[in-house]
Parts: structure tokens; C-alpha cells; sequence
């Protein structure tokens, strides 16, 4: 296997993010020893099942049988995407509300009945919003209906960590292998406590007569410790200082790209809807090379091969500095030059 250059972000199948040296020590004093894995374990848990289930061990013992609970996870339907299946790996129905574009609030009013178990709502580049996070929380506690977010790429910033809970959202999953730059297959649940218990209470196994559904998602006492070590380094970093670095490393390929005839060049920064810095290469009317899928197969087949992002507003390039190492900027720049110059 060859190393690659990811321009792409802390996506999961070029291996999310790089760990800190202190996280590798960390992890590797954890696996030198042996702990108590069910105290362990109190940071893993099954979101969805927590919410039709609760702490009850007879209840938790029959998922994935959801007869007589509450199965129902309400989804606006602009948000459906290929991760919602794990909705319905612990036997929850994913029910939809609203259109592909938008929806009202009565659409959400409408779609909670006494099956329903949870509003689920996504936060992540180019998903349509839907209601306002704000009017989900408040439809959905009217009705005794707690709210989960799926916000696995939303940190960076720091404040996020915590801004979610302080809005009203019940539960908010975070990966721990995108910008925590902990283990990649790890992740952190926070919220309301009772219901983070009944995540765990799905997960553990220890004396019990039959593996919760959670049982599959155990993770490593070296992958927690790292986590954990990921998440103190991540709350002590300066993030502008962070920033800083992006801009510079992708402001380098915006100055050695800038004035290529109809190409406009944009260095990105501020977009909601882009993970930090980035410079971005549109294509005017008048462009007669390469089209931008094109660009990424030559990209892709190179040596080193480099991935950048796959766009997001129309047939753009964007590529993603955090992942982007030292000197790498050079070689990503020297490769585009010859492709868009040839």
C-alpha cells in the first residue's frame, strides 16, 4: 500500500486524521495493563436503542425486536443520507417528515405519535437544514420526544463540544477520528445523563443473560485512553493559531494557481459548509481542459496519489487543508500546475 496525500478531510475512508504522538504513547502505556473494561466502557454506548429502550433489561433484551416500544426515529427527509441505516441496525423505523428541500413545522407536529422514540437531525456540509434546530427542540419537548445529532465532523471549534447540549439536543455523537484526531474507530457520546446511561446499558454485556445491540461497537481500553488523551490535546490547542497554518499552506497553492485562464481561484474561509481555510477552483464557461472528475482521476493515479474533496456546490475542486502535512502543499500545487497547464 502506497501512502497517499488527503486533501479530501477527515473522511473515513482515507483514515480520518493523523494521532498526536501523545496519543499513540497513550494507547500504548493502555495496552500494557489490564482494567476493569465495564467502567471502561461508560464512554460507549447505542443512541438509538437508548431512546426506545431506556434502562430497561427487558426491553434491551429483545432489541432488535421493537415490538410494544416505541420504534419510530422521525428524519426530515432532506437529511436522509447512507449512515441512517445504523437507525434501523437496532430496530428502529425511520419514519420522514417534510420534502427533499425544506419543511414546516407542522410536517415534524404531524409525524410524532406515541410510536415515536427520537427526532434525529444531522449536522454536516451541504445537508439541507430543515427546521431550525431551535424549532426541532421545541416541537419535539413539547412532546416529551427527545432530539439526537448526528454531528461527527462538527468540531472544529472547540465551542461545539458543548454549544449543541447548551441549544436543548438531548444526545450529540461526535467521531473521534475526524478533528479530535483520536483513534479513528472511536467516538464520543455526550448529553443528558439518563439517557447516556441507557446507551451504555445497550452496549455492556457483563452478566447478562444476552449481549446488548450495542455489543458490536465495543471499542479497545487502548482506543478509549487514546481518545480521551485526543480530546484534553484537542481542548488545549490555540485554534486560530491552527488556522493560521491552513491558511497559509493552502494560500501557497492559491498563489501558484491564481491567473489561469477561466479558472477562478477562491480561497475559502468562513464557509459553513467547508472544514476550515480552503482553496477552491471553479470552472468559468470559457474552461476547455480537463473537467474537474477528470482532474481527479489524474490526481488519484499519480505518485503520490492525492485526493481532494469532492466539491459540493456544483463541479468545483476544493482542497481540504487539514490533513494536508508539511511540504505537501508543494507537491499537491507542482501536480495541479501540470494537469491544468498541460
Amino acid at each position: 500500500m502506497r501512502p497517499v496525500i488527503n486533501a479530501q478531510s477527515w473522511v473515513t475512508v482515507r483514515g480520518g486524521s493523523l494521532l498526536a504522538p501523545e496519543v499513540l504513547d497513550a494507547m500504548n502505556e493502555a495496552a500494557t495493563c489490564f482494567v476493569n473494561m465495564e467502567e471502561l466502557n461508560l464512554a460507549a454506548g447505542k443512541v438509538v436503542a437508548a431512546c426506545m429502550t431506556g434502562t430497561d433489561p427487558m426491553s434491551i433484551e429483545m432489541l432488535p425486536d421493537t415490538k410494544g416500544l416505541r420504534d419510530e426515529v422521525l428524519m426530515f427527509k432532506g437529511q436522509r443520507n447512507h449512515y441512517d441505516s445504523m437507525f434501523e441496525l437496532s430496530g428502529g423505523n425511520i419514519v420522514e417528515y417534510g420534502g427533499v428541500k425544506d419543511t414546516e413545522p407542522y410536517q415534524l407536529e404531524a409525524a410524532i405519535t406515541d410510536r415515536t422514540c427520537c427526532v434525529a437531525v444531522v449536522n454536516g456540509p451541504f445537508i439541507p437544514v430543515g427546521l431550525h434546530i431551535d424549532e426541532i427542540i421545541r416541537i419535539a419537548h413539547e412532546r416529551n420526544v427527545p432530539v439526537i445529532l448526528d454531528a461527527a465532523a462538527e468540531v472544529p471549534p472547540i465551542a461545539n463540544l458543548t454549544s449543541f447540549i447548551d441549544q436543548g439536543v438531548d444526545m450529540v455523537a461526535f467521531s473521534g477520528g475526524k478533528g479530535i484526531r483520536g483513534p479513528q474507530n472511536t467516538g464520543l457520546l455526550a448529553g443528558r445523563a439518563e439517557l447516556v446511561q441507557a446507551a451504555y446499558e445497550n452496549m455492556i454485556s457483563f452478566g447478562k443473560p444476552r449481549a446488548g445491540v450495542g455489543r458490536p461497537f465495543k471499542v479497545s481500553k487502548e482506543n478509549i485512553v487514546g481518545l480521551v488523551t485526543a480530546i484534553e490535546l484537542f481542548l488545549d490547542i490555540d485554534q486560530e493559531a491552527v488556522w493560521a497554518d491552513w491558511r497559509r499552506s493552502g494560500g501557497y497553492i492559491f498563489d501558484r494557481l491564481k491567473g489561469i485562464p477561466h479558472l477562478r481561484i477562491v480561497m475559502e474561509d468562513g464557509d459553513p459548509n467547508r472544514a476550515g481555510p480552503q482553496p477552491v477552483i471553479y470552472f468559468e464557461p470559457g474552461w476547455d481542459g480537463p473537467k474537474a472528475d477528470e482532474i481527479r482521476q489524474l490526481l488519484e493515479k499519480g505518485d503520490p496519489p492525492i485526493y481532494v474533496g469532492n466539491g459540493g456546490y456544483r463541479d468545483e475542486l476544493n482542497i481540504v487543508m487539514v490533513n494536508v502535512q508539511p511540504g505537501e502543499e508543494v507537491i499537491i500545487a507542482d501536480r495541479l500546475e501540470e494537469i491544468l497547464l498541460r
